[in-house]
């Protein structure tokens, strides 16, 4: 892989050797593959889990880091986007991980450094790296990937985490349905390969149920996407009630804890969430070995 900007990029060969190389990785002990290398973060919108979990993986890699958000730096003076990219690659990064509000944000960064670069969310488009530790997590969790049926419900229309596990899911050999409330499921997603129901009973041959909360940040303003907070979480609220034994349930995080999912769930037995958090951890240390290490390895053999 030269960059990771979206999963279409993937093959299902990539995606395998991505989990595999995570499941391979150590957390807690350094491993100084990157050692020299510097990691670049670029975040212009907020993140605790993604941006913590590529400085923490770089880190362990051995690389030395640098992050660099909107506020505070020469974008609140104008600076362009470009700019910033190519001021930024003056110090030789090896990798330059971005997330910003702009679909096409990344792709566009790509082609204006030598660094590889790694998509960490571009607006409503894509997120690979985090349905990538999603494959991680169920993987681990139910002990294949291939006939999964993961059930994903809440606010589609706004969500690049969607997009790419779809993409991700169809790749590896499962089934992915969408729901939610009508305004909410985009019209045509179904040619990602997907089924789409406004009912939440659609859940209950779900292996997996994944969650999404409303984000409202992306929300037009004056928008009616549901009549209330209160009439969504009473018809597609995920409750203990609601679940059957043995189903899973995973969030990407931030939770609205009493909104789309409920508190007993989100602590209970079910609840993979804390679990996708250490999957990110190595998961995002598979891929920034896979890029650097992986892309100097090719060039030698060529």
């Amino acid at each position: 892989m030269r960059h990771l900007l979206s999963i279409a990029d993937l093959t299902r060969d990539d995606v395998e050797r991505v989990l595999d190389g995570a499941r391979g990785l150590d957390g807690t002990e350094p491993q100084p593959v990157l050692r020299g290398r510097l990691v670049l973060n670029v975040f212009y919108e907020s993140s605790t889990r993604t941006s913590s979990s590529f400085d923490l993986a770089a880190r362990r890699l051995g690389a030395t880091t640098m992050t660099l958000k909107e506020s505070g730096s020469s974008a609140d003076k104008g600076e362009s986007l470009k700019d910033t990219v190519q001021t930024l690659s003056a110090y030789g990064p090896s990798v330059l991980v971005m997330r910003h509000p702009q679909a096409g944000a990344p792709a566009f960064a790509a082609r204006h450094t030598d660094a590889h670069v790694v998509n960490a969310g571009d607006g409503k488009h894509q997120h690979p790296t985090q349905a990538l530790l999603d494959l991680y997590t169920m993987r681990s969790a139910l002990g294949r990937l291939e006939g999964l049926h993961v059930a994903i419900v809440g606010d589609v229309l706004h969500s690049r985490v969607a997009r790419s596990l779809v993409q991700a899911l169809g790749l590896v050999g499962a089934q992915a349905t969408l729901i939610g409330p009508p305004a909410l499921l985009p019209r045509g997603i179904e040619a990602l390969g997907c089924e789409t129901s406004t009912e939440i009973a659609a859940i209950g041959d779900a292996d997996v149920v994944y969650v999404l909360r409303m984000q409202r940040e992306r929300m037009l303003a004056g928008a009616s996407y549901v009549p209330s907070l209160r009439e969504y979480t009473a018809r597609w609220g995920i409750t203990p009630e609601r679940l059957r034994p043995g189903q899973k349930v995973m969030h990407p995080g931030p939770i609205n804890r009493g909104v789309e999912l409920d508190a007993r769930v989100a602590d209970g037995s079910a609840s993979l969430v804390l679990e996708q958090v250490r999957a990110g951890l190595l998961v995002r240390m598979s891929v920034l070995q896979e890029l650097a290490v992986g892309a100097a390895r090719l060039q030698e053999v060529a």
